[in-house]
């Protein structure tokens, strides 16, 4: 896990442990209302509240908002695996702000806008249900999300659909939230309208999934070196948020980062060779396509539109480099440095 700060000894395991034990504690058994609600009159706070009770529940009886028909239970059973395992990190309320979260870096994820960076969506898109539970059973590697993997596919399932909830709830939040304070009022009326047009954003990404404009080349020493020439172009421009060595230090960046949570965050340094949305080359390919949502990574689907071999030669360069560090090898090196060297790890 890493860590942002560390207190010492046995210190921090108690504290840790603390917060992801919390699921026992009463105070988690209450949603927190977010900073635009919190930010209305206490008589508009209250009718917000009575809507996200109506349409999302409680969480003690939760409410997965389109689905009516779902068994009770089966949400019930993914807020208690939630509480238990998620909301240390997470918060009770989805919000990103557990009691864990703030020694972390990254931050754990606030479900309440809807966005999540690892799609296989275009930026600015829905994820689909595949793409969270990806994340659920395989975790992001290099930061505190762990794996649940192991978990039974039930528990997975329920876990997700909770996930779901809170999110809903977050997103419904903020329709409710903007009406109430442009209007000073909440009209119950305008709510069903507010739900069909988040499920509408969540239906679509079935439709919105990226698929490669052109066949996968080999990977080989020759695609490896197209793409080391495009990321040091100045069209891609890769280099000057990720160094010529791809180690996320650019000398010549001094801007800072924020992601749209409002967290400062920072290029990845591709040579760690943990890549937090799956490290194979579709997965690589959708990031540099369609870029990382709620981050300043952009899409280039526009910019390389006209070469589309492009997207997979990058692709195959940053996972030549992504175990550079471990193989003590220079990431940015000429093409001939790199065809003897790719064929000295096994490279054909």
């Amino acid at each position: 896990m890493r860590l942002k700060t560390l207190p010492r000894g046995w210190l921090w395991l108690g504290v840790l442990v603390s917060g992801l034990s919390g699921c026992s504690r009463q105070a988690d058994l209450t949603y927190v209302s977010s900073k635009a609600v919190l930010e209305l009159d206490a008589k508009l706070q209250t009718a917000v509240r009575e809507q996200l009770d109506k349409f999302c529940g409680t969480p003690t009886s939760p409410k997965l908002i389109g689905q009516k028909s779902m068994d009770p239970h089966h949400l019930q059973r993914g807020a208690a695996i939630y509480r238990a395992r998620c909301s240390g990190c997470h918060g009770a309320s989805g919000d990103g702000n557990g009691p864990a979260a703030a020694h972390l870096y990254p931050r754990p994820r606030d479900y309440r806008a809807g966005v999540f960076k690892f799609t296989s969506t275009p930026f600015g898109a829905k994820p689909l249900r595949e793409d969270l539970m990806r994340t659920i059973k395989q975790g992001a590697l290099g930061t505190s999300m762990p794996n649940f993997n192991l978990l039974p596919e039930n528990d997975l399932e329920a876990v997700l659909d909770y996930v779901l909830v809170l999110t809903h709830r977050g997103e419904l939040e903020t329709l409710l939230a903007l009406e109430a304070a442009g209007d000073d009022a909440v009209d119950p009326d305008n709510v069903e309208g507010y739900v069909g047009e988040i499920l509408s954003l969540w239906k679509n990404a079935a439709s919105q999934v990226v698929l490669t404009a052109t066949h996968e080349p080999p990977y080989s020493a020759e695609s490896i070196e197209k793409g080391r020439k495009a990321f040091l172009t100045e069209e891609a421009g890769c280099y000057k948020c990720h160094g010529n060595d791809g180690r996320g230090q650019p000398a010549s960046n001094t801007q800072e980062f924020k992601d749209s949570w409002g967290f400062q965050t920072r290029a990845a340094d591709l040579s760690a060779g943990m890549f937090h949305g799956g490290g194979r080359s579709l997965d690589i390919y959708r990031r540099i396509y369609a870029g990382i949502n709620g981050t300043p990574m952009p899409a280039f689907k526009q910019k390389l539109e006209k070469e589309p071999e492009t997207f997979w030669n990058l692709a195959h360069y940053v996972q030549y480099i992504s175990s550079a560090r471990r193989r003590d090898v220079i990431a940015n090196q000429p093409a001939a440095k790199v065809g003897t060297e790719f064929k000295a790890h096994g490279g054909e």
